[in-house]
């Protein structure tokens, strides 16, 4: 019998393939537990329709998150912050601050897509990795230099 898998179930293939199983094992598994439907010949149009528009959706997506890489790698952002002894910053620079600078440049990125392993707390150029979706990481150049100190007189 063919069917029409609803969920990936394991060792027989993922949503929306088409697979050939043996009647029992369809009547008395998959089918009760809504884990595939039988194919016929409209359940597959149905199919092969919702997976062609679903593919242009995932293209049209990756055409826009490539060309936000783009812009998000010609960046290169620059941040104050003060320092104390041996240019050890006071506080640090978090995801949440590189999602407002990205903000300030007209982008808006998630902070939880910025993977920082942990706040930087030092001078310097850094490449900060942002995960946009569809496996497409974008690297943004962020320098962190020390806060110009206000001359009073």
């Amino acid at each position: 019998m063919k069917v029409i898998l609803k969920e990936d179930v394991e060792k027989l293939g993922k949503v929306g393939e088409v697979v050939r199983v043996a009647d029992g094992y369809a009547r008395n598994y998959l089918l009760p537990r809504q884990l595939a439907t039988v194919a016929t010949k409209g359940t597959l149009k149905a199919v092969e329709h919702i997976t062609r528009e679903k593919a242009l959706r995932d293209q049209k997506r990756r055409r826009e998150l490539e060309r936000l890489k783009q812009s998000i790698e010609k960046l290169s952002l620059m941040t104050e912050k003060e320092t104390g002894e041996e240019d050890r910053l006071f506080g640090s620079v978090t995801s949440s601050e590189i999602a407002e600078l990205l903000a300030q440049q007209g982008i808006g990125v998630d902070r939880r897509k910025i993977e920082l392993e942990e706040p930087i707390k030092a001078l310097g150029i850094y490449e900060v990795p942002v995960r946009l979706g569809l496996d497409i990481t974008a690297t943004l150049k962020l320098w962190v230099v020390r806060k110009k100190e206000e001359i009073s007189g």
